[in-house]
């Protein structure tokens, strides 16, 4: 995948513009994913902790269609509270390190007012390229 990243938009951070797949892929769409353990219960009240596992289960998703972290290509993650987001913004980045490395897909963050499932802080849907 090749990141487009126009000068005239300045430098991104933490994200990429657009992702320019090439010809000939499969995509993959994750639907959206929550902070909750193989029996679908929240893994913690936690943000960092409910951003984590909603990460991994992504990860998951993509790896079960033959897929790597870096084959996301768009990611789109939608919280309860975006100043609580802003105030862990550290310990998510030390998440993201740790699961997708240096990689950044083209994102967007969404400030819901709740989400389906009770005590769900933090969803995150992703689309990959295989």
């Amino acid at each position: 995948m090749k990141v487009i990243n126009p000068p005239t938009l300045g430098r991104p951070s933490g994200y990429a513009n657009g992702i320019l797949t090439p010809p000939g892929v499969r995509v993959l769409f994750v639907a959206g994913q929550i902070g909750w353990d193989e029996q679908q219960r929240l893994v913690s009240e936690d943000f960092a902790a409910q951003f984590d596992r909603a990460l991994r289960n992504v990860l998951a998703v993509v790896r079960e269609a033959g897929g790597a972290p870096g084959s996301i290509g768009r990611m789109t993650v939608y919280v309860t509270d975006r100043r609580e987001y802003l105030a862990r913004r550290a310990e998510l980045g030390a998440v993201w390190r740790e699961l997708l490395g240096r990689h950044y897909p083209a994102m967007t963050l969404v400030e819901v007012k709740a989400l389906l499932e009770d005590g769900a802080k933090v969803e995150i849907e992703a689309t990959a390229v295989l």
